[in-house]
């Protein structure tokens, strides 16, 4: 009786982790406007922080973020969004406009 309760139980925790798994998604974000580490580090600090974020890593001299996520818990939009939110374009969404004008200048791109 202990061992098939046993069995269950490993069966049961296996059951939850293959589903977990088969939402993860990944995907390669162009971020056009990125000039620095410290663009990158406040992208990655800002997705890290979003409920479904899995994995975050921001390719400075591709200027490519490829990003693990839970697909869900949250999607593609909201991820570009919330990184136009802190002051970076992010595919086709740009950023907010009122937040990139308060980034260091170094986190600026020339001539925009």
């Amino acid at each position: 009786m202990t061992n098939r309760l046993l069995n269950i139980i490993i069966l049961f925790i296996v059951l939850i982790g293959c589903s977990d798994q088969g939402d993860n998604k990944t995907v390669k974000i162009s971020l056009n406007t990125i000039q620095c580490g410290m663009c990158s580090n406040k992208i990655a600090d800002g997705l890290n922080k979003l409920e479904g974020i899995k994995k975050v890593d921001v390719d400075l001299k591709k200027k490519v973020g490829t990003v693990m996520y839970n697909a869900s818990v949250i999607d593609l939009s909201a991820i570009e969004n919330s990184i136009a939110s802190i002051g970076y374009d992010a595919n086709n969404t740009p950023a907010d406009p009122k937040v990139y004008e308060k980034l260091d200048l170094c986190c600026k791109v020339p001539g925009k």
